[in-house]
């Protein structure tokens, strides 16, 4: 007990007793076990998060976000996959059953309909990450796609590219179509042409990349650039411009989006927009914890519950001038 005092800055420990603690405590090297603390304290927290991506690299950074807060913070973290159709709800009730506190829904579950209406009836806290299009109800730490997505594409006008095909993301993902409006709004902007030919669908999946960017090149007037929803297309995209024999830079400019670590593996290394997803992720946590805690205290929850955090156009070797005339 008296142990316990000094370490909390209590009062009624006597001073020889307390420097005697604190000359034990550096001689042992002793520090706190957060963890301990809050379970002592009645303050034990359990965050869930609910994943279903088909990006292995983005699950990654996002899973390293979450385990650094909660290790910060002395949560526990409750991991719970939800990939089969149909069984969203299923997965939403095996975490609620684990006595979680709080949720956490990456892309795509952030945007899924199904999972956030079982959520909103259980009336459990939620954040919902990388999603342009959050429910009031919940909380949100996201980034502005549709502007990343003009900046990228404003770049590669600037480079002198006007044929630049465009990948999509999976439809059941809002931050696919923000990005297809910001490709569109900066050819809009800067009076190219928009060629729906160029414009050609992808999931987020390497295999998806691979079928699109084939497309893409097997137009009769390929494009001179090619810009992916995600680095996982873009990395097909090189491959397949490598699998012909196209230089890249020197004869196809290709770009991804979210800077994982494919982005820096690929070769030439991508230029990409910088989302920060270990950061967005370590928000999410911290942002869901805080309301967890203000709602056992008080009705209130968090003042700003929809947080925007700043991209980075990353520039590396994957990208360069049209080969030729700079209106190809």
């Amino acid at each position: 007990m008296t142990v316990s005092r000094v370490i909390n800055d209590g009062t009624n420990v006597r001073e020889d007793k307390r420097r005697k603690v604190e000359a034990a405590i550096a001689e042992l090297n002793y520090a706190p076990n957060i963890a301990a603390r809050a379970l002592a304290g009645g303050e034990d927290t359990r965050i869930g998060l609910l994943h279903s991506n088909p990006s292995f690299a983005y699950l990654s950074e996002f899973l390293v976000g979450t385990l650094a807060e909660t290790s910060r913070t002395g949560a526990q973290l409750v991991v719970q996959e939800c990939n089969e159709e149909g069984k969203e709800k299923q997965a939403v009730e095996t975490l609620l059953k684990g006595r979680v506190d709080g949720i956490v829904l990456p892309p795509p579950l952030s945007d899924s309909p199904s999972v956030l209406k079982v959520l909103e009836d259980a009336g459990v806290p939620v954040v919902a990450v990388a999603t342009g299009r959050a429910p009031d109800w919940a909380l949100s730490v996201s980034i502005d796609d549709k502007d990343a997505a003009r900046a990228m594409t404003e770049h590669l006008i600037r480079l002198g590219h006007r044929r630049i095909g465009f990948i999509t993301g999976h439809p059941n993902q809002t931050a696919s179509a923000e990005r297809l409006e910001g490709y569109r709004a900066a050819l809009e902007k800067h009076h190219v042409p928009l060629a729906p030919q160029l414009i050609v669908q992808g999931f987020f999946t390497f295999r998806s990349g691979l079928e699109a960017a084939t497309q893409l090149l097997d137009l009769p007037t390929p494009p001179t650039a090619i810009f992916a929803s995600n680095d996982d297309m873009a990395a097909a995209a090189l491959t397949v411009a490598q699998r012909r024999g196209i230089d890249v830079p020197e004869k196809l400019t290709i770009c991804g989006f979210d800077d994982t670590a494919l982005a820096l593996t690929s070769w030439p290394e991508l230029t990409t927009i910088r989302q920060p997803i270990t950061d967005m992720a370590q928000q999410a946590v911290a942002l869901l914890i805080k309301e967890i805690r203000m709602r056992n205290t008080s009705s209130k929850g968090v003042d700003q519950p929809h947080v925007l955090t700043p991209y980075t156009l990353i520039e590396r070797e994957s990208d360069a001038p049209p080969p030729g005339d700079s209106d190809a």
